[in-house]
């Protein structure tokens, strides 16, 4: 897709303040600023596409992490895909579709090792979840940290979240004996079971995780795939069967907390029941991007996976989609379309 030039100046999120406990709009700042022609080795793209994800609360805090934080009065910075506007870098032409990793502005200029070529034949928006960052942290977690085996029981937290529901999908796929998630409105629960094939599902608001989830599970299970943290994992570790697999991927209960978690409170069980419980990064597993996209390319292509999207109409409206994902408004993938 070929693009006009591109304009002097044009639109960027910066984080204006560090948010206490949960962010609100006044945090967040839409800045004019110059758009900067490439140097050599650079390209110009124009985003289509922009990502907002859970793990972004994190950077907005003034500390040392995986990441580094995201700074005040700068540019935000995130998953997003686009065109090509302006080349300085062998490989890359006017029109090509990239992703990387500058997204909250409407043009970036990008470092062209840090961008990817994709296939336009597929919609944009699906490298920046299911084909992305997101559905390689499901395909990752589930197989290669927790391990999954064929006839194990699965219970999935923030399940109808971007990376919780191709959790439950492929862990249904590779032969799980039951499945389980956890989501926060009727709903969702409906859409877990409905659309996605959940063997059960609840509602994490009517009544004590542990409660529900013993219910669902009465022979307990033997991977738990982390999204939520506090008491979602306390009961995990509850629910789970000796030499069990927990894989903590995100803890969105806590990220806009300003006191102590009060869960897990059983975290001796895991001595007796000799759990695993281990933390995932995405960035450890990109050997595996060849086979994830491979595969679950193919049951995308087959009908066998569903791909569902929150699409945010408006670049103006991105920082509202944020503050919306942290709440639990999406289903599936959150990404803000740009406009034009």
């Amino acid at each position: 897709m070929a693009d006009q030039a591109a304009p002097a100046t044009a639109r960027e999120w910066h984080l204006a303040a560090r948010p206490q406990g949960w962010p609100v709009p006044a945090d967040f700042a839409l800045v004019e600023a110059p758009v900067r022609t490439p140097g050599p080795g650079e390209i110009l793209v124009r985003n289509a596409y922009l990502s907002v994800d859970p793990y972004m609360r994190g950077r907005m805090n003034d500390v040392k992490s995986y990441v580094p934080p995201f700074q005040l009065g700068e540019p935000m910075d995130g998953g997003a895909v686009g065109y090509v506007v302006a080349s300085a870098a062998e490989g890359f032409a006017p029109g090509d579709a990239v992703l990387h990793g500058l997204g909250w502005r409407e043009y970036a200029t990008v470092d062209a090792r840090r961008a990817v070529k994709v296939d336009p034949s597929v919609p944009l928006s699906a490298y920046l979840g299911v084909l992305g960052m997101t559905g390689l942290t499901a395909y990752a977690g589930l197989l290669a940290v927790a391990g999954l085996k064929e006839g194990d029981r699965v219970f999935v937290s923030g399940a109808a979240g971007a990376v919780g529901s191709m959790v439950g999908q492929i862990a249904r796929l590779k032969g799980a004996a039951l499945v389980v998630g956890s989501a926060g409105s009727p709903e969702k629960v409906a859409r877990l079971v409905d659309d996605y094939g959940f063997d059960a599902a609840f509602n994490y608001k009517d009544a004590p995780v542990a409660e529900q989830l013993a219910k669902a599970a009465p022979d307990g299970i033997d991977v738990y795939f982390d999204n939520v943290g506090g008491e979602h994992l306390e009961a995990a570790i509850g629910a789970l069967t000796p030499h069990g697999r927990a894989v903590l991927c995100g803890a969105i209960a806590q990220y806009n907390e300003t006191s102590a978690p009060v869960a897990p409170r059983n975290l001796a069980l895991v001595i007796g029941k000799r759990l695993r419980l281990e933390g995932m990064l995405v960035g450890d597993h990109a050997a595996l991007q060849p086979q994830f996209v491979a595969e679950v390319g193919g049951w995308l292509q087959d009908g066998a996976l569903r791909n569902e999207e929150t699409v945010v109409d408006g670049f103006e409206h991105t920082a509202q989609a944020f503050l919306d994902l942290l709440r639990g408004v999406n289903t599936g993938k959150m990404v803000v379309r740009l406009d034009g």
